[in-house]
Order: C-alpha cells, then structure tokens, then sequence
C-alpha cells in the first residue's frame, strides 16, 4: 500500500511551561518529557520527568495554570513516583523516566508507562492510579514469545510505550487495548560485545515502531494483564533523513478523523553506544496516521518535522538539539502538545488541523 506523505496538522510554539528549580536538588540535572492528565475534578496535571545529579530520574506532579485558554506554566505538587522497586534501580543507576499516561475509560484507570532504569538497563514498566497522584505499580511489562519472530522481545531495551486510550482491533478481529513501543537490537546494552540481534524477517536494525495487544476482556479480568502483551508487529520503520537513527512514539495516539495521529520523535546526527546524555543527536517531532481499523497499518506520515529544535531553549540544555513531544491536552477548543526542551526543560505547541473543522 502506498503511504501518503500529507499528514494534515501543524505544531507552533506556543512558549515555555516549566523550568529546573534551582532550588530543588530533584531538579539539578533538568525537567522534561511530561505525561498528562485530567484529574476527576477536571483539574489538567503535567507529570514531568524530574532528573537529579547522577541522572536519577523521578516523576513529579503539577499544576498547569492557564491563562486566557493558554497553558503559561506549573504548580508543583511534589513527587509521585521514585526508583524505589528493584527493576528501577542497581548498584550503579537509578531512575523512573519519560513517563506517558493513557486514561482508559473501561478501566476506570490512568495508565502510565515509563522506563525503569534498573539492572539490565531501560526496561518498560506499569503503574495505575484513578486520581493522578497515587500510583500503584503493576511491574515491568512483559512480552509474550512469538514463534514467528525467533527471538524473545524480553531481552532487548525497550522504551516509548504508549496505549491507545479506547480498544482496537486485535491481530484476530478481537477487541484489544494496544500499545505502541521501541525494542532496540542492540544487546551490548547488557552484553558488551553482544551486538545487534534482530527477529527474523527484519534487516533493518534501526529502532523503530512497534504495535502489541492485550485482550480487553484480560485486563477486564484483572488489570495486570496489561503488562503482558502480545501479537507483536512492526508498525514503521525510520524512513526521511529527519529520523535517519531511529524512531519512537510520543504522546499517546488521538483520534482523528482521518484514524489514529500518532505524533512521533524522529532522531538523526549520532549516537555513542553506552552514553546516556547523547550530545550528537538531534531529536525533531514528526507524525503519522495509523490505521482506525488496524493501527498497525500506516496511512501516512511526514517527510519532514513538523517541529524540530530552532530556539536557543531546544538547541541548549542537557542534551543539545531536542524536541521531545510526551502529551497531548485538550483546553477549551485548542490541543496542546507538551514537549522536553534540550533535556532541560517542557514546553508546548498547539496542534492544528489544516483545513476543514473536526
């Protein structure tokens, strides 16, 4: 099938929403990549990625004060999760990073998907909470092994995991919570010297995007379920010189009326293996359409960013060159996008439909 490059929304800076507290040591190294969401009472929260001297990472909570329909900056109202658990901390790293939250109404639940930085490196893991700031952690997800692929998805790094907020079709026609995710190939990771090792079928060792499946009526059982996916299948690939090293997915995917937008981090420039603040890649925000009645299908996707890091704000920080887009947020009739900053700091974009009126 032939991919449309016309991907029909737009992101425009719209300023800055939270900065480092010089104040507060949890802030030292930078605060980034939020996830997002409405509170039972409506109140809208950031959970911004709060990074510490030694690059330990916590999650954090946050007011978005809005003035006249825009969102201006945060309240901070603490730190809702820590690396605390073993899969989220050795010896020689700590850390709960870029979180995603997905609100699934069948559930009841938020669900929110980060990385812990624990023993064998960035692994996924899940929490759930009802209002935000209590979280309860489900463990690390789980991949079930594929025969077809030859290979157990388990040993591999993976990250950017976001849930579509509503079911979709599953591999067999059933209705499934999916989600999105990022294996990386590259083993030396944990095995110095291991290299790249790739399910079968697959020649490109490029991270890219992947799609897997929970079976609703599973997680209606018992909500753990969420953490043990299967029906894996690579959704894209990086394609445009914009996201020449790798692709991962960004906030959660909305729906549109053309199916599912998916906005997306592309990554090009370079990267050292081992290093976790790269300061030779440059990260821009692109997007796609997935199919709404098989999301692992790609409808179409942009050629070039639809934002990429111009401003001294995104060319300066941690990490040099970022645009990192982690949420999605309605307020009034505007989407708002929320996005890291250089690895120092969050701002936004609005989203915008070209042409006619959703």
């Amino acid at each position: 099938m032939k991919i449309s490059h016309e991907v029909p929304y737009t992101l425009t800076r719209a300023g800055t929403v939270m900065i480092p507290d010089p104040a507060d040591p949890n802030e030292a190294e930078g605060v980034l990549n939020p996830a997002s969401g409405r509170g039972p009472d409506g109140t809208l929260y950031l959970l911004p990625r709060l990074v510490a001297d030694g690059n330990v990472s916590r999650v954090g909570l946050a007011t978005v004060t809005v003035v006249d329909g825009r969102p201006v900056g945060v309240e901070r109202q603490g730190v809702v999760l820590e690396p605390d658990a073993g899969w989220e901390r050795s010896p020689l790293h700590a850390g709960v990073e870029d979180p995603r939250i997905t609100f699934l109404p069948g559930l009841g639940r938020f669900v929110m998907t980060y990385v812990a930085y624990g023993p064998l490196g960035p692994r996924p893991a899940l929490a759930t909470s009802t209002d935000l700031h209590t979280w309860e952690r489900l463990g690390p997800l789980h991949f079930g092994y594929q025969e077809d692929l030859d290979m157990d998805l388990n040993l591999v790094p993976n990250k950017d995991v976001v849930f579509f907020p509503e079911p979709v079709p599953g591999p067999d026609g059933a209705l499934c919570f999916a989600a999105l995710h990022r294996p990386m190939w590259d083993l030396d990771w944990i095995v110095p010297g291991a290299g790249n090792h790739l399910p079968a079928g697959l020649a490109d060792d490029r991270p890219g995007i992947w799609i897997s499946y929970v079976p609703v009526a599973d997680a209606l059982h018992d909500v753990a379920a969420l953490t043990r996916l299967g029906g894996h299948k690579l959704v894209a690939l990086p394609e445009f010189p914009f996201e020449d090293l790798k692709i991962g997915a960004g906030p959660p995917p909305i729906r549109v009326p053309e199916g599912w937008l998916l906005i997306h981090h592309g990554v090009s420039g370079t990267i050292v293996p081992g290093v976790d603040q790269q300061k030779g890649a440059h990260y821009s925000a692109g997007a796609m359409i997935l199919s709404a009645n098989d999301p692992s299908t790609v409808l179409a996707r942009t050629a070039v960013p639809l934002l990429e890091p111009t401003t001294e704000a995104e060319r300066s920080g941690i990490v040099p060159n970022v645009v990192f887009p982690t949420a999605i947020e309605m307020i009034g009739d505007q989407r708002y996008v929320f996005y890291g900053m250089a690895d120092s700091r969050i701002g936004v974009a609005t989203l915008e439909r070209v042409g006619a009126s959703e």
